[in-house]
């Protein structure tokens, strides 16, 4: 039985153009993306385009990619920054009110519960989350999201964002600080609830990639190693 490429592999496959490479790479991490996605912005369709922003961008920088850090890495790299883009911009809402969004937004946002009584509990925990991290500034929310409900090390963190050791950390504690007052009630474990392979796109199919005659090579529009 033939061995499964290694990430490398399929990028470079990619740039030399197959055609089928990039959505295998895609559709190998599609899932763990999502979930930082859909953390990070706290809303369904922003991680969405958010996410096929930064899978164009990756189709396109993937002839530059130095291979410096893990292709993962370097992927989860674009896709916060797409994120943190969005989140500064100010497109996604983060002041707007339960109230005014529609019926499970939230719930929905950071995926399935499981069973009866405990699918309402989780689900008003994972609302609570939801709404505590979409108050945090968008740095601060992104450290927290790797490092706290993505399992990330913080070295590591530190390399998909693009920021010292030690600014990830402070990041983290900062924002652990302001949501610690929300979150008191829910207990010390809260912010890492519901952080598993739950959260899929209901809007990113798998395996999508963008089609290689739709997005011309070399014109990546964010340099990264």
């Amino acid at each position: 039985m033939a061995e499964e490429p290694t990430d490398a592999e399929l990028l470079a496959r990619h740039t030399a153009g197959d055609p089928d490479a990039f959505g295998l790479l895609v559709h190998r991490h599609r899932d763990r993306l999502w979930a930082v996605a859909v953390r990070t912005l706290g809303d369904r369709e922003e991680a969405a385009d958010a996410l096929q922003d930064a899978l164009v961008s990756a189709f396109r920088a993937a002839a530059g990619f130095q291979g410096r850090s893990a292709v993962t890495t370097w992927l989860h790299r674009i896709v916060v920054n797409a994120c943190l883009d969005r989140a500064r911009r100010g497109a996604v809402r983060r002041a707007e009110s339960l109230d005014q969004r529609p019926e499970g937004t939230a719930e929905r946002a950071l995926g399935p519960a499981e069973g009866a009584e405990s699918h309402a509990v989780r689900a008003e925990t994972r609302r609570e989350v939801a709404d505590a991290l979409a108050a945090l500034p968008a740095d601060q929310r992104a450290a927290l999201v790797l490092v706290d409900m993505q399992g990330y090390p913080v070295a590591e963190a530190a390399e998909v964002l693009g920021v010292p050791v030690g600014t990830v950390k402070s990041r983290c504690a900062r924002g652990r600080a302001r949501l610690l007052p929300l979150l008191r009630h829910l207990g010390p474990a809260a912010a890492t609830r519901g952080a598993g392979p739950d959260d899929r796109p209901a809007t990113v199919p798998r395996g999508t990639a963008p089609a290689p005659t739709a997005v011309p090579r070399g014109t990546a529009p964010m340099t990264v190693p």
